[in-house]
Parts: C-alpha cells; sequence; structure tokens
C-alpha cells in the first residue's frame, strides 16, 4: 500500500466509510447494479467472481443481493478496511472469502469476472499496470472486467474534482473548501486521462475497454481478456 492509500490502514478514519461512500460517489447503488449486470453478460448463472479493494464490503453485498448463485473472493491490503467488510458481508459469509493484500496475494482463480471499483486511482501507471496485469491473469478466457475511479476529464482536472467534492458535502457545500479539497486530490493522485486510463487497460491485456459510467470526475470501463 502507498502513502496515498495509508490511511485506510487507521481503523478510526475508516469507521465511517460504508455510511459515507454512498453519499460521496453519484450513483454508487446504481454502479453497483450495472456492474452486477455486465459481469453477468459473460457468467449469467453461478460464477466465482474477484474484487479487488474489497474493504468496506460495499460491491459484494450488493452484487450478494442481486446474485445469489455467486461466490466472492475479495482482496485488500488493508486489515481495518477488511475488517468492515466482514460485517457488511455477514449475510453472505458463506460465499465470501476475503483475502489480506494486493491483487498479487489473491488465489488464482481463474474467475468469471472480476471488479475494482474507486480503488486504482490511487495508483501510479506502473502499480496499475502490475495489479491489472494480476487481475487480467485470474480471469478466465472471456472473464469480464469492471473498473471505476476518479479520472482526469477533459484536461479540467479540479474542476471536475470539485463538482464531486461538492457532491459530496451535500447542500451546504463551501466552495472554497470544496476547491481546496480538489485541488489537494489532483496534487495527490495520480489521475490518469481517459485516453491514458484505456491505453493502460490495453497495455494490461485487456480487450475493448468501453465506458459505461461518468459521474462529475468518476468513470467507469468494462472489459474481457
Amino acid at each position: 500500500m502507498n502513502d496515498r492509500s495509508s490511511s485506510f490502514l487507521d481503523p478510526a478514519t475508516v469507521r465511517d466509510y460504508v455510511r459515507e461512500t454512498p453519499r460521496k460517489v453519484p450513483g454508487l447503488a446504481d454502479l453497483h447494479k450495472m456492474a452486477t449486470l455486465l459481469l453477468a453478460e459473460q457468467a449469467p448463472g453461478a460464477a466465482d467472481v474477484l474484487v479487488v479493494g474489497a474493504g468496506g464490503g460495499l460491491e459484494i453485498s450488493a452484487m450478494a443481493e442481486m446474485r445469489p448463485d455467486w461466490q466472492f473472493t475479495g482482496v485488500d491490503p488493508s486489515p481495518a478496511m477488511l475488517d468492515i467488510a466482514r460485517q457488511t458481508t455477514a449475510r453472505c459469509a458463506a460465499r465470501t472469502h476475503l483475502v489480506t493484500g494486493t491483487t498479487a496475494d489473491a488465489p488464482a482463480g481463474p474467475y468469471d469476472g472480476a471488479i475494482c471499483l474507486l480503488t486504482l486511482h490511487f495508483l501510479e501507471w506502473h502499480e496499475r499496470l502490475d495489479a491489472l496485469q494480476e487481475i487480467g491473469k485470474r480471469l478466465k478466457p472471456g472473464g469480464v472486467f469492471v473498473a471505476a475511479h476518479h479520472t482526469i476529464v477533459e484536461g479540467q482536472a479540479e474542476a471536475w474534482l470539485a463538482r464531486s467534492a461538492t457532491f459530496a458535502a451535500g447542500p451546504n457545500a463551501n466552495s472554497s473548501q470544496t476547491a481546496a479539497s480538489a485541488k489537494a486530490m489532483a496534487e495527490r493522485l495520480p489521475l490518469l486521462s481517459q485516453d491514458r486510463e484505456e491505453a493502460c487497460f490495453l497495455e494490461a491485456g485487456f480487450r475493448q475497454p468501453s465506458l459505461f459510467y461518468a459521474a462529475f470526475s468518476f468513470r467507469g470501463w468494462v472489459m474481457t481478456v
């Protein structure tokens, strides 16, 4: 885990993750539904799904509710986040295996599909590429991968990050505070443009990355191996 994501190691910092994240990410519940639909195109029946950055357990819980025939393996480098995930996924614990570590520590699979939400924006290019390659080699031929995270939109990183920060802050948002938050994120996160994002997916061995989700500074893609 790099310095940008090290805060997720602190139990006090991550305590409110499950409550706060749906408020901060536009359409998060629908993003989970769309991701499940896209994965199900390749795996309409029983399936094994790899969840990268599974701390918190929100996507596993959502997918498990929609697909009672799916099994999940979640991997996350933060023990504190995985503790939260165990609580969030208690209803589907029999179908969920959680692993502390990075994608390189995930079981070999092979998996029918994989998902990585709100995670890759913490990783530099070479870190992303390594993570994506580790995901790809764990998927069955034709397996589907879904990813969504902050992206530079039309070269206007701070403007769109500020809109995301304003959305997260709610009706009492302070414009100077959200602008400062956006500036800090732009400086701290190694964000990529949409073209660079797709180039990284392709270099990692994925085919036809297609944009399916756009919400202020967030973008989401679906692709296959």
